[in-house]
């Protein structure tokens, strides 16, 4: 049964705010970062424009899916739209992948063919303040991102993240290359970066993989349901247990085993108190439980603890 608590609302209002944040934060600085570009006539302002360019489309991607995720089931989609959020996390973290190789590419290319960087004082202003504000809106989206359960979130907040780092890489040779003249430091720190991103960009992309093939809750969440249904004393065991996740919804449904000469207004309270118990728990989810009547020829596959109830009963 579908459970939407009052948290709900507040997490879709909380996600909505924070991806309208980064995507004005990312579409603001870009202009700067190009601006500066030009002024400096600086390479390496320019790749890091380009770099956040890509960012835009991140959080455009993560603003409409958050959107389209949130939208209530319908004829249609009677489990929502859910998948749509894991989507677009999947798509930022191939755009990850693809920016990773851009660095690796250029930084490699700058080694041998080398720039020249003109005004640096422009370019170190503005990648200072570049680093300063991506790391607070960056903390701040992937903050909201763990509290609501949005994997678009998390992946744009670690976008924003790479933004930080990269804009700290810059500024950290156009310092060094400001004092001592050495251009290679910037296509080095390039490489460094790109090969550190890597690996979140694979994290980001195999959780989001798991999700769309319907990978089960963590095991921290299973053991929490195992957990809430032993805890119910009515219930003599339970089987068939299947959870997957969509979006920030979590997906649950188990068979439970009562005495068979409950009547089904028994059966139907105990399981409907069962679900809100464990649908509070891990809320937002939805559970289903489907009650079995205990069939003694098959008290053999019962676990022990099974058993010591139906003798108490």
């Amino acid at each position: 049964m579908a459970n939407y608590p009052a948290e709900w609302s507040h997490h879709e209002r909380a996600k909505r705010r924070a991806t309208t944040i980064s995507l004005a934060y990312n579409v603001l600085f870009t202009a700067g970062k190009l601006v500066a570009a030009l002024l400096t006539g600086s390479m390496s302002l320019l790749s890091e424009a380009l770099h956040s360019a890509t960012d835009i489309v991140a959080s455009t991607l993560a603003y409409v899916g958050v959107r389209v995720a949130s939208a209530p089931p319908d004829e249609r989609h009677p489990y929502g739209h859910g998948k749509v959020e894991t989507l677009t996390g999947f798509g930022e973290a191939i755009l990850l992948f693809l920016m990773v190789l851009y660095l690796i590419g250029e930084g490699v290319h700058r080694l041998f063919v080398g720039s020249e960087l003109e005004s640096l004082e422009v370019g170190i202003g503005v990648m200072a303040l570049s680093a300063i504000t991506s790391f607070f809106v960056g903390r701040y989206v992937l903050r909201v991102g763990k509290r609501t359960g949005s994997l678009a979130l998390l992946s744009n907040g670690q976008h924003l993240m790479v933004d930080f780092w990269t804009s700290l890489g810059v500024l950290v040779a156009l310092g060094i290359i400001e004092l001592t003249g050495w251009t290679a430091i910037d296509p080095l720190l390039a490489i460094g970066i790109a090969l550190w991103l890597m690996r979140g960009a694979w994290r980001l992309a195999t959780h989001a993989f798991h999700d769309l093939i319907d990978q089960s809750l963590p095991p921290d969440e299973i053991a929490l349901i195992d957990a809430l249904v032993r805890s119910e004393p009515d219930v003599i065991s339970y089987h068939r247990l299947r959870t997957r996740r969509s979006g920030a919804m979590r997906y649950i449904d188990l068979h439970i085993v009562v005495p068979s000469d409950w009547s089904l207004q028994q059966a139907h309270a105990v399981a409907d108190r069962l679900e809100k118990r464990i649908a509070q728990a891990l809320a937002p989810a939805q559970v289903v439980i489907h009650v079995d009547p205990y069939d003694p020829t098959r008290a053999s596959h019962q676990p022990s603890d099974a058993k010591e109830r139906v003798k108490a009963m």
